[in-house]
């Protein structure tokens, strides 16, 4: 996912949904929620409020409307101090004690890691192949083995987000079809997570539900490495990655061409073309059959659902439900505090912190 202000918009053409062939249902047992930026909102004061317009605890609200899995991405060294390995640590405590399970995404970057983009991180930047499988290892091990030290080990972790041309670039780049040091450095993360806890599941994440020949080029290139994983990861949102009927495609065929689990590991769509700040949105469009209201939101949140489950999917996870805009609570790492939330019409909490109803994450 592009997250950077109007990433998005470039993509933003509208499509058809579709109906999908039939399939016997399984059900999802992974009903997830990014809610990355939450620890910053209520270090700044934001108040959330559930259906009836009580105040609670945002994962409280969440849990009520169906989410057992929360996903925390993990960046090295943020100069906003938030998104680290102390933050995850602490809120991962919070995160467990109100029995949710836990998934750590490693971007391996001091900020936004996606299909455009996968900086080192700075005390990286001069390190080559060889280092940085160390690198990638020791990193991978020390943040799990922290928070299983702390009683909240990881459930599942991604070694990479949105990898779809690999990683740590240019060193971890795949670059005429060669997946030699792509490989090099899943395998150092995949290792050092299954040397932590052998239980903890590993996902690799691209957003290749537009494209089957996309998925089956980087999973075929992995595969043929010799690389390991557990679940595939793939992120979906409409105005990017096409009809529903051709997300339903992708899951079946990748969940059948490498026999392992499939997750949407990131979705969301828009309950406003509206602003809430001086930051452009970074979606400003929907998708044909969704209007850009509450109701349009919930619908599609819920044909997603359905597409997945239907294909035979395991879990689906909402990026980012709980960032709405709250002034400091910006999306630059470098400048948190002047940079403003280009994502306020997509979150499930409107403008003053309240859910929309017709959102639920179901089985």
């Amino acid at each position: 996912m592009k997250k950077i202000l109007a990433a998005l918009v470039v993509c933003a053409a509208a499509v058809l949904p579709a109906a999908q062939p039939a399939h016997a249902a399984t059900p999802l047992t992974m009903l997830g929620a990014d809610v990355s930026s939450v620890q910053r909102a209520l270090d700044l004061g934001a108040r959330y409020y559930d259906a009836s317009g009580a105040q609670r605890d945002p994962l409280d609200i969440l849990k009520g409307v169906g989410v057992n899995y929360v996903r925390l991405r993990i960046w090295n060294n943020p100069i906003s101090g938030y998104n680290n390995k102390a933050k995850v640590l602490q809120y991962a405590r919070t995160v467990k004690a109100k029995g949710l399970k836990l998934l750590v995404d490693f971007h391996f970057s001091d900020t936004w890691a996606d299909p455009g983009k996968q900086y080192k991180p700075a005390a990286w930047s001069n390190h080559g192949i060889g280092q940085l499988q160390a690198d990638v290892y020791g990193y991978t091990y020390d943040v799990c083995a922290s928070l299983k030290a702390q009683g909240t080990t990881p459930d599942s972790v991604q070694i990479g987000n949105e990898i779809n041309v690999g990683m740590l670039w240019n060193d971890g780049k795949v670059v005429n079809n060669d997946f030699t040091n792509l490989s090099l450095l899943l395998k150092a993360g995949y290792n050092a997570t299954k040397a932590c806890n052998p239980g903890t599941q590993v996902i690799i994440h691209t957003a290749d539900a537009d494209s089957d020949a996309n998925a089956r080029w980087f999973y075929d290139g992995i595969a043929a490495k010799g690389v390991s994983w557990d679940i595939t990861g793939l992120s979906y949102y409409c105005m990017c990655h096409g009809t529903l009927s051709n997300l339903y495609n992708v899951i079946s065929d990748v969940r059948s061409r490498y026999g392992r689990p499939v997750i949407v590991a990131e979705t969301a769509y828009p309950f406003t073309a509206g602003n809430a700040d001086s930051t452009g949105n970074s979606v400003t469009s929907g998708c044909s059959g969704y209007g850009l209201t509450w109701e349009g939101q919930g619908a599609e949140f819920a044909a997603v659902q359905n597409t997945a489950r239907n294909a035979g999917a395991v879990g689906v996870f909402y990026w980012e439900p709980t960032w709405y805009a709250v002034p400091g609570n910006g999306w630059d790492p470098a400048n948190i505090n002047g940079s403003g939330d280009g994502w306020d019409n997509m979150a499930v909490f409107n403008w003053t912190g309240h859910l929309n109803p017709n959102v639920r994450w179901t089985p």
